[in-house]
């Protein structure tokens, strides 16, 4: 089985992801993560160097051969991922696959993308709180519908890590 984390920037994709992989004995992979090593690249230098219409490209072909791949994992998945392309199709015809939105709001987000902003190159130009805001809600209004096709739905909103994978883990029962 494969359980795909789904979501925006900030909902905890990462840290779910890894404690969710430990609880279910499977390896736990990071999409971007997965990027870097084949470009040997960190995601902030290949959109310095090549754009985000490059890493878009990239994204969905590591996506696709991540998929393909017979063994299970927990996938966390880049928060514009499912947005692009064919992504969200691919995910949702992937065998033995499930996917997961870790839903996030508005207030949260900002509060720990503010702290985060500097290793994230589409926000780290932001200078207040309030820009960052305005960038967070305008893309969830156009993400939404993309992160609302996922298998299950589930609400981080004042839940640890550990709550957020309890709340999964009685979803998948």
């Amino acid at each position: 089985m494969k359980l795909i984390l789904i979501g925006y920037m900030g909902s905890g994709k990462s840290s779910v992801g890894k404690v969710l992989a430990g609880q279910l004995s499977v390896n736990f992979l990071d999409l971007d993560a997965e990027i870097s090593a084949e470009e040997n690249k960190s995601i902030p230098q290949i959109f310095s160097d090549h754009g985000e219409v490059y890493f878009r490209r990239k994204e969905a072909e590591v996506l696709k051969k991540l998929l393909e791949k017979d063994e299970g994992c927990v996938l966390s998945l880049g928060g514009g991922t499912p947005c692009y392309g064919k992504n969200m199709e691919l995910i949702k015809a992937a065998p033995k696959a499930t996917s997961i939105y870790l839903k996030t709001g508005l207030l949260q987000l900002t509060e720990r993308l503010m702290v985060e902003k500097e290793h994230r190159p589409l926000i780290k130009d932001l200078d207040s709180s309030e820009a960052l805001e305005d960038y967070i809600r305008k893309h969830l209004f156009e993400r939404t519908f993309f992160y609302n096709q996922s298998d299950l739905i589930v609400s981080t909103d004042g839940k640890s890590v550990d709550e957020v994978v309890a709340a999964i883990a009685e979803e998948l029962d």
